[in-house]
């Protein structure tokens, strides 16, 4: 069965970091896209950072920039998105997500809207991040 595996949340002082793992189970994350995603209560869910397939291009979306890095650990099979510099406003249910593409050329980007990921592609459950003081 294939799974995929969200840790590392938790309550965090503003101004504190955090760091998210997003496991594989049961396949390799090599070959997929992954992206990271939040949903407050109450709000939609938003694309926080993706990175590609192939070549390592990531996006950021513009709340995250400059304060997330999503990483990939091909060995562990595990992409992370440490969080430095948190934000009351980060406070949400972070959920990572899978995409694969037949198309070699869409292997080589990633985006983060909601257009982009969808029910077919693989979604972990979940993990909290509290930013409160």
């Amino acid at each position: 069965q294939l799974q995929l595996v969200e840790s590392g949340g938790g309550l965090a002082q503003p101004g504190g970091s955090l760091r998210l793992a997003c496991a594989a189970s049961g396949f390799n994350l090599d070959s997929y896209a992954i992206g990271w995603f939040r949903q407050a209560p109450g709000k939609e869910r938003e694309g926080v950072s993706c990175i590609s397939t192939y070549g390592g291009k990531t996006n950021y979306a513009d709340s995250a920039k400059g304060r997330f890095t999503i990483t990939r650990d091909s060995v562990k099979s595990t992409v992370y998105l440490q969080m430095n510099s948190l934000k009351p406003e980060d406070t949400g249910v972070y959920h990572c997500a899978a995409k694969t593409s037949s198309y070699i050329s869409a292997r080589f980007t990633c985006g983060i809207s909601n257009d982009y990921w969808g029910q077919n592609d693989l979604w972990g459950q979940g993990t909290q991040v509290t930013v409160s003081s």
